[in-house]
């Protein structure tokens, strides 16, 4: 019915009630209702009004805010909706843009206390009355933010953020993969990334790309690469683009557990086994900077660099000079030295050169010495028969 009309039924209906159950209806023009207000096929004749000031009362709650304004000024219309109407439906309050349709706010029934709480100071509580941030969210359990991309024709991605006792993590719902973590009481500045683009572990104030920082007694400062797949090479590669591009790898070779240094995807001039010895190979000693220093056995080309002292062996058949005089006459060249024609085909290794030339040297002193021992030898029967001549002379 129209409003002036409504409220002359409730002016007339007031003055059949008790004195204190009556509304007072001031003007039908600009009217003002000194009471309790039901509206609502619902409504008793005397509905008693609790600690309500108004009431609706139906089974299908709609207030319509229609406005009639002209096109060229704002004429949005608004409702506010209470509950589907159909047995076994939602219930709910909700604000619906009644111009284009959607509900665009909506709170459904059964929601715990202090569900959605503005403070006067303008912070968000989520199940608190006491957000002490712009937005606070509390719950007895993980507490999480869900962004859910769908809807459009990029494919469905959902992420999660949470946190609880144990830590604060990024959950990749549409992969069941968490690729980011944090525990409680991780030490301050433990991952930084400032201004320029510098990342710090350990500190905040990084002085390259990646900075790793312990302060902690008996820590290292250790980066770990850990390839913990079937068949995975663990490796970090350097890389430069200037006037000559080149990409170095260190790689932990599964196959062989090697280190590799080499050219990425090309030579790998650099190996060390993973059974090598301590200390093979030592750049510089106290006092002594210049030196380097070998401690096992040095190969080049597959040769082992190893004194020859196999020739100063019980066993060792050492060529006669005589022998030794016939190879040469044989072949132009010392038994156990590349000729002259070997060096011309396959170059000169010095390594071998060098071992072949110890050995010689060392034979030669075996040769000299044998010939020192006949020499002395001689000396001595020398002497033995000039006695003997000298005594022969004193005789006569």
């Amino acid at each position: 019915m129209p409003f002036t009309k409504y409220l002359r039924a409730t002016a007339i209906a007031a003055a059949t009630l008790p004195a204190l159950a009556q509304a007072e209806v001031l003007s039908e023009d600009n009217p003002t209702i000194r009471s309790f207000l039901c509206v609502g096929f619902n409504c008793a004749d005397q509905d008693i009004a609790g600690i309500d000031d108004f009431r609706v009362k139906d089974n299908t709650i709609r207030i319509h805010f229609d406005d009639v304004s002209s096109s060229s000024s704002p004429d949005n219309d608004w409702r506010i909706m209470i509950n589907d109407s159909a047995s076994g439906s939602d219930e709910y309050f909700a604000i619906q843009d009644a111009t284009r349709g959607p509900q665009i706010f909506r709170l459904s029934a059964g929601a715990p206390e202090n569900a959605l709480f503005m403070a006067p100071t303008g912070r968000i509580g989520l199940k608190t009355s006491m957000p002490l941030r712009e937005l606070h969210m509390v719950d007895a359990n993980t507490v999480t933010l869900r962004m859910d991309q769908r809807g459009g024709s990029a494919p469905v991605q959902v992420w999660d953020i949470n946190a609880n006792h144990n830590a604060f993590y990024v959950t990749d719902i549409s992969n069941s993969t968490t690729p980011y973590r944090i525990e409680p009481g991780a030490p301050s500045d433990s991952f930084s990334i400032e201004s320029n683009g510098f990342i710090g572990l350990g500190t905040n104030a990084p002085e390259e790309l990646l900075h790793i920082r312990t302060t902690a007694d008996n820590t290292d400062a250790f980066a770990l690469f850990d390839a913990a797949g079937s068949g995975s090479d663990s490796a970090f590669r350097l890389r430069q683009n200037g006037v000559t591009p080149t990409t170095w790898e260190f790689r932990n070779q599964q196959d062989s557990g090697r280190l590799n240094v080499g050219i990425a995807g090309g030579n790998t001039p650099f190996k060390i086994d993973n059974a090598a010895n301590n200390n093979l190979l030592r750049l510089g000693r106290n006092g002594r900077p210049d030196e380097v220093i070998v401690t096992g056995k040095l190969v080049v080309n597959n040769t082992e660099m190893n004194v020859p002292d196999y020739v100063f062996e019980p066993g060792y058949k050492l060529k006669t000079l005589a022998e030794v005089d016939q190879f040469i006459a044989e072949n132009g060249h010392l038994p156990g030295v590349p000729s002259a024609a070997d060096v011309a085909a396959t170059g000169l290794d010095m390594t071998r050169m060098q071992l072949a030339q110890l050995e010689k040297i060392e034979e030669l002193t075996l040769h000299s010495i044998s010939q020192d021992k006949q020499l002395s030898a001689q000396q001595e029967e020398i002497a033995q028969l000039r006695a003997m001549v000298e005594t022969l002379v004193e005789a006569r």
